[in-house]
């Protein structure tokens, strides 16, 4: 049994770290961990950086200085060999929660619990990271400060809960067997999405799903989309008024891709290009043709998929439409 319990030390103990460290001692913790040469994908307004005092200084020193008493709440943890690059890479995904003290990204402090959505991809090689990827949920982190910067969502808002079996911390080896069936459910899955967007059909009927999913899955989608349960309710409050509010779909592929366990990750740099015609998200049509980088994490219960934790860097995708929602509530809240 293939086992990658060296790689899920190494980045436990860097989240120790990082739990540990301060706005003043975090570029050190990094260089600790991370290989000269990191290469880091980070959501808008981060982006792409090189080298770890770049990321420090790009997201962990603001965030550290903005944010008290940070928690690390990890909900699903696994490792495994990326299909698409056959390096070994660790997935963690779930919130991080504290005080907001001050303000970040140019928002005004809370002084209140809050919550930041995260999924966070780490490529191990030789004893250090060498490639990373974060994404976080902004717009759900607007959220609670009381504003919403998009119109009403289709699904539900809350504070995404983890497995309903509670056993997505994969801090032991898991059987090869199983982490195998998880994956090759997950690439049917990408499969049938991908000779459906070949197609004109963006109502397919639930038969279509539920070759893969269960009747009863729930889709825990980023703010500005939410959350929906049952395959029915999946595609009335996401699936149609994504396709039908999207033209020229064409998926991209991804950087990383692997399943341990009963579990699954992925995301895209970016995953998908489409162009909005009106009715994604309550907006107009833009014309415009827009990346979408995304993850994807999943469970598998029996022969389908039961749950699906999806993160979209939607400021990204709307800023390159010419609408900035981080820096127009920023304009807002600030005078």
């Amino acid at each position: 049994m293939k086992s990658f319990q060296d790689q899920k030390s190494l980045i436990l103990s860097y989240y120790d770290e990082l739990e540990a460290a301060s706005a003043g001692s975090v570029k050190k913790v990094i260089s600790q961990f991370a290989a000269p040469d990191f290469k880091w994908y980070g959501v808008y307004p981060f982006n792409e950086q090189n080298g770890g005092d770049a990321v420090a200084e790009v997201f962990w020193i603001p965030f550290l200085s903005a944010w008290s008493n940070v928690q690390r709440r990890q909900d699903v943890f696994l490792a495994g060999i990326n299909e698409i690059d056959n390096a070994v890479w660790v997935i963690s995904m779930g919130h991080f929660m504290g005080l907001l003290d001050g303000n970040w990204l140019g928002l005004p402090a809370s002084r209140k619990m809050t919550f930041l959505r995260y999924a966070d991809f780490n490529c191990i090689q030789d004893g250090k990271i060498v490639k990373g990827s974060f994404f976080c949920d902004l717009i759900g982190f607007i959220n609670q400060l009381g504003i919403n910067p998009l119109p009403p969502q289709t699904g539900a808002s809350f504070i995404c809960p983890g497995p309903r079996t509670h056993d997505g911390l994969l801090f032991q080896s898991q059987d090869q067997r199983e982490s195998k069936k998880t994956l090759d459910l997950v690439n049917r899955m990408i499969g049938d999405l991908t000779d459906l967007n070949k197609t004109e059909n963006d109502c397919p009927p639930p038969e279509l799903l539920a070759k893969t999913w269960h009747d009863d899955m729930i889709w825990y989608g980023p703010a500005g989309i939410g959350a929906s349960y049952t395959i029915p309710r999946y595609q009335e409050q996401h699936q149609y008024p994504f396709r039908m509010g999207l033209k020229g779909k064409v998926f991209n592929g991804h950087i990383c891709r692997f399943a341990e366990g009963n579990y699954a990750g992925f995301f895209g740099w970016p995953n998908l290009t489409n162009t909005p015609i009106g009715g994604f998200l309550g907006l107009p049509a833009s014309n415009i043709a827009a990346d979408m980088r995304v993850v994807d994490i999943y469970r598998r219960q029996g022969e389908k998929l039961s749950e699906n934790w999806v993160l979209i860097d939607l400021p990204w995708w709307l800023k390159q439409q010419g609408v900035d929602v981080l820096g127009r509530t920023k304009n807002i809240l600030n005078n």
